[in-house]
């Protein structure tokens, strides 16, 4: 019989750069800030890891890159410290420092008892599901970063384009087919896709995004825009088109406010949404706050409008957004 498993989803997490230098003059916890008892609530714990934790100093440089984003081996402790069950690594900077740190990565985190999805030794690797607590399964692509992509015998990235040409449809499929076989009852579908600093998806990401979960996908888990955009709810399913950020160094945009965004908890009974709660954070330099007053305010009203237009109606709460289907 299924229970009910209450999921804590969030933006990038990108432990790195100007992060990384903070982190020896910190408890491995403290990134997390006050958001760390919501986050520990939750039953499954998964995050959109945005850099490459590995001592190799040497960045890629085969295709033209500007940022490259690496953390030392200590950084492992800080998701150890939230209890992290699985990353997503398909993204386009787990190979920021080469294949080599890819590999460190993954070595770190298995060290760490960390699972993760969307990147591997191999392609077969990349694609693979990982099933958590709770007969939970993540699957995890990206569309950033072709040259990233995995090969038959080369580390590397789940790279999938956005389309709905059927070739793409059935990677998809294939990848949920494999995540049932696993056992999984609730299916997280992660894609780092798409243009950074938008408030909309495009309409051809919202005609992917519902064919997903046509095709058995019960969470659609999106991030890469660094704002956080609108929710929809199609067929039943929550369809979270970016989760924004929520741990980073980068430079703030005065109008788009990357340095706002929510902790997503998805609460589901055999696949089935139970219930979605959003609760407002802020992004100090290397951590994340939980929002209060006006910016809280500004932060829930914006969300509000943005899952308005998608036909999604949120029952505001003092300190977050529910929503809870009859």
């Amino acid at each position: 019989m299924a229970r009910e498993i209450t999921l804590a989803l969030t933006g990038d997490v990108m432990l790195g750069r100007g992060v990384n230098e903070t982190l020896p003059n910190l408890r491995l916890e403290e990134p997390w800030g006050d958001v760390l008892p919501l986050l520990l609530s939750a039953d499954v714990r998964v995050i959109n890891l945005e850099c490459a934790i590995t001592e190799h100093r040497r960045p890629w440089s085969r295709t033209r890159k500007v940022f490259h984003f690496r953390a030392d081996p200590a950084a492992a402790g800080v998701l150890e410290a939230a209890r992290i069950h699985a990353c997503s690594l398909a993204n386009n900077h787990t190979l920021d420092f080469e294949e080599k740190g890819l590999l460190d990565t993954l070595s770190y985190l298995e060290a760490a008892g960390i699972r993760y999805a969307g990147a591997g030794h191999d392609q077969k690797e990349a694609a693979r599901p990982v099933l958590l607590e709770g007969a939970v399964a993540l699957v995890a692509f990206t569309d950033n970063e072709p040259p990233f992509a995995a090969g038959l015998d080369r580390p590397g990235t789940n790279y999938l384009p956005v389309s709905t040409e059927p070739e793409v449809l059935g990677r998809v499929e294939e990848a949920i087919g494999a995540a049932r076989e696993a056992g999984a009852r609730t299916v997280i579908f992660s894609n780092h896709w798409g243009p950074n600093m938008v408030l909309r998806p495009p309409e051809a990401f919202r005609r992917f995004a519902r064919a997903v979960v046509d095709l058995g996908a019960d969470i659609y888990y999106g991030h890469s825009a660094h704002v956080f955009q609108g929710v929809e709810i199609y067929h039943g399913k929550p369809i979270l088109y970016d989760t924004g950020d929520f741990i980073d160094d980068y430079a703030v945009d005065p109008d788009l406010r990357n340095d706002r965004s929510f902790l997503f908890r998805v609460t589901m009974e055999g696949g089935n949404l139970q219930r979605l709660e959003l609760f407002p954070v802020v992004l100090p330099y290397a951590r994340v706050e939980l929002a209060r007053g006006e910016e809280r305010e500004a932060i829930l009203r914006l969300m509000q409008d943005l899952s308005a237009e998608m036909g999604t109606v949120f029952e505001r709460r003092e300190d977050r957004l529910v929503l809870a289907p009859a």
